[in-house]
């Protein structure tokens, strides 16, 4: 993976326990990074989000998922948002992240989950004004 041309850091969120603030000015439309982890089976991925609140796991495909769960990438920080600033694209067995517009120091860098293991059943808190309520 390639180093990333920005600066990141993780600290407290009022979003949801940590998140992933910039530290340095985003173009748009950049790339931002790629979540690292380890290649597990959905169905491992499946066992493990009925056992935990904050999920750092992305299905790849039907069969493959990455679980950045033991890792210290700062991009499994990346909470959710209702109206991101960011978004994830899935490419082959990688996860990467783009900015949607420009993102500035000191904001909190979001993306929307879509579909998630929570199945509507939690509460959303990104305090958007377009916010959906549940994950």
């Amino acid at each position: 993976m390639a180093p990333t041309l920005y600066k990141f850091k993780v600290k407290i969120s009022k979003i949801d326990g940590k998140g992933l603030f910039a530290c340095s000015p985003i173009a748009a439309r950049k790339k931002i990074g790629e979540l690292s982890g380890k290649i597990i089976t959905v169905a491992a991925a499946r066992r493990m989000t009925k056992k935990m609140k904050r999920i750092a796991i992305v299905e790849l495909d039907d069969k493959h998922a990455l679980s950045a769960v033991d890792t210290e990438t700062p991009f499994k920080y990346i909470n959710h948002s209702c109206r991101p600033n960011t978004y994830m694209r899935v490419i082959q067995k990688r996860v990467e992240f783009y900015a949607l517009r420009e993102i500035f120091p000191p904001e909190e860098l979001t993306c929307n989950y879509g579909e998630t293991h929570h199945d509507g059943q939690l509460k959303c808190n990104c305090k958007s004004p377009f916010c959906k309520g549940y994950l």
